[in-house]
């Protein structure tokens, strides 16, 4: 149960091991469960202490990077969320839905990792909307691939086959953007050895990139203006 998965945690036996048989089976448990429930009692609270300092203990890029990451999606979505209105084709509005989704559950658990180590969790909106001071928001625009105000508002004037370009341009930088944010958090001496920091950032550097070739050939198969 618990108490043997502590021990074996531990690499500790029972101690009861060595003790004398006594009459019946049930003596006998009783007997080991009376020698090793305060030994595992202490381990358990001593496991707990560990998991809690380990929760404390983090490299500061790997919070800046989760900080960062909730900043870069929640522009995708912002990136995203005027597809429909504005017209784009069936492919854009698939695409957009797809990264919606996927950028939405990422930020939820970073937002989730960051608030279990009592570090400050920006908050976003459905629509990726920054619940946060403006210099916060003017930090973050010098992420790389995040786009400048112009660049959104041209992004949300245009209109159809417009749309649809603009958002594959803008999204391919936005992509690489993210996909250097992990090059540099694993090129930090000392940072991404949480494990799940290391497995977070490696998924995303990989789905950034098929995106960004998908995205490409996409591009590439518009009808020249």
């Amino acid at each position: 149960g618990r108490f043997g998965a502590l021990a074996a945690a531990f690499g500790l036996c029972a101690c009861a091991a060595s003790a004398p048989p006594r009459s019946t089976a049930d003596s006998t448990a009783d007997r080991a469960d009376a020698l090793t429930r305060p030994d595992l009692e202490r381990l358990e609270a001593i496991y707990r202490a560990r998991q809690d300092s380990a929760l404390l203990e983090v490299h500061e890029a790997d919070v800046r990077f989760m900080t960062g990451m909730i900043h870069h999606h929640a522009q995708a979505l912002v990136m995203s969320a005027p597809a429909e209105k504005n017209g784009a084709s069936r492919s854009i509005r698939t695409l957009t839905a797809r990264i919606v989704n996927a950028q939405r559950d990422e930020i939820a658990v970073m937002q989730r990792w960051l608030g279990e180590r009592g570090r400050p969790v920006p908050e976003v909106d459905e629509h990726g909307r920054m619940a946060e001071s403006h210099a916060g928001m003017a930090h973050a625009m010098h992420m790389p691939g995040m786009l400048t105000e112009r660049q959104l508002e041209s992004l949300g004037a245009a209109r159809g086959s417009e749309y649809d370009r603009l958002f594959l341009e803008y999204m391919i930088q936005h992509h690489n953007g993210a996909v250097a944010m992990v090059h540099d958090l694993f090129a930090t001496d000392g940072a991404a050895q949480d494990d799940f920091v290391f497995e977070l950032a490696s998924d995303i550097q990989v789905d950034q990139r098929t995106e960004v070739a998908r995205m490409e050939r996409m591009l590439e198969a518009m009808p020249s203006r």
